[in-house]
């Protein structure tokens, strides 16, 4: 089932508009369309063709919009970097839409229907069945964080999320986690891309492109582990 209350909607809405926003051609040029899905696994992805998929368990993991944004701006880098389309070999993933399942952004939130199935099916395929290489998973975290960062986020934030990331499992990662590994190496890589990065963020706050999404409505404060099989 989709995310149904207006609290998260609007504030996953708001995050994902703000990064999009910064997308150059061709893919500021697309509608993008964004479907939360009610379930617990800790996980996001995103197509080609414009389409974002939150599940809402990883928004007991994104203490605010600055996690939330380094989620889909990592998630959205491996569509316009191409990983989704050589990891899926299929011309056609272009054309699978989410259709009416969609909060389509800036449109409000159009209805769950049984075709939100469809979509989640797309989403495990392409976006956990198929996991990234360790090479493109380093990209994504690179141009994710300059989404973010352009779109005044605090790409500082990417650091705790991690480490919540890792907090949320104890043996078994989480889902998010199995395809993209959250270790000392990628924290210390994500801490040197802050030189190039805070002045995007600083920049942003000058030119007053920073949005407040306000509080994140699913924020757990504290990260229990998860027991392990």
């Amino acid at each position: 089932p989709l995310v149904t209350d207006r609290p998260t909607i609007d504030f996953v809405a708001c995050v994902a508009q703000a990064v999009v926003e910064q997308l150059e051609p061709p893919y500021n040029d697309i509608e993008w369309e964004l479907a939360i899905f009610e379930q617990e696994a800790v996980n996001a992805f995103a197509m080609p063709g414009g389409k974002i998929g939150v599940f809402s368990g990883i928004l007991k993991i994104t203490e605010n919009q600055h996690q939330l944004a380094t989620v889909i701006g990592h998630e959205i880098a491996h569509v316009t970097a191409g990983h989704s389309n050589s990891r899926a070999g299929r011309d056609d993933l272009t054309r699978i839409g989410i259709n009416a399942v969609a909060v389509i952004l800036g449109g409000g939130y159009t209805g769950a229907t049984y075709t939100a199935q469809q979509a989640l099916a797309y989403g495990a395929t392409f976006g956990i069945s198929l996991p990234y290489k360790r090479s493109q998973e380093s990209e994504a975290d690179v141009i994710g964080l300059e989404y973010m960062a352009k779109a005044g986020f605090d790409p500082r934030e990417s650091v705790p999320l991690w480490q919540r990331m890792g907090q949320s499992s104890d043996r078994e990662p989480a889902e998010f986690m199995s395809t993209h590994p959250a270790n000392e190496t990628r924290i210390e890589n994500l801490i040197n891309e802050w030189q190039k990065t805070l002045p995007l963020y600083n920049q942003a706050l000058v030119d007053g492109i920073a949005v407040d999404c306000g509080e994140n409505p699913r924020a757990v404060e504290e990260i229990k582990p998860a027991e392990s099989k």
